[in-house]
């Protein structure tokens, strides 16, 4: 456990930055569970509004440093190949 007073501090700091951060990632992953969804229904344009909707999450996650860009890019280049092919 943490003595002093700055190690007390950067452990509170450390929790109040792991909540936000888990709330982030859950929120690109919800819309990411949407992107999917859409996809397996197949659906085209509620697939393209869905990753519509993910794309400004998922870059604000590269942002705020939860997810490295390079990870988003693959990402957002896998689902937006798989939501071109639905016909």
């Amino acid at each position: 456990m943490a003595n002093t007073p700055q190690a007390k501090k950067r452990a509170r700091q450390n929790e109040r930055r792991f909540q936000v951060n888990k709330a982030r990632r859950s929120r690109v992953r919800t819309s990411l569970r949407k992107v999917e969804e859409a996809i397996q229904s197949g659906d085209k344009e509620a697939a393209t509004a869905a990753l519509r909707a993910a794309q400004p999450e998922l870059m604000r996650g590269v942002s705020r440093g939860i997810f490295h860009k390079n990870t988003v890019a693959r990402k957002m280049s896998r689902l937006s190949s798989r939501v071109k092919a639905l016909s």
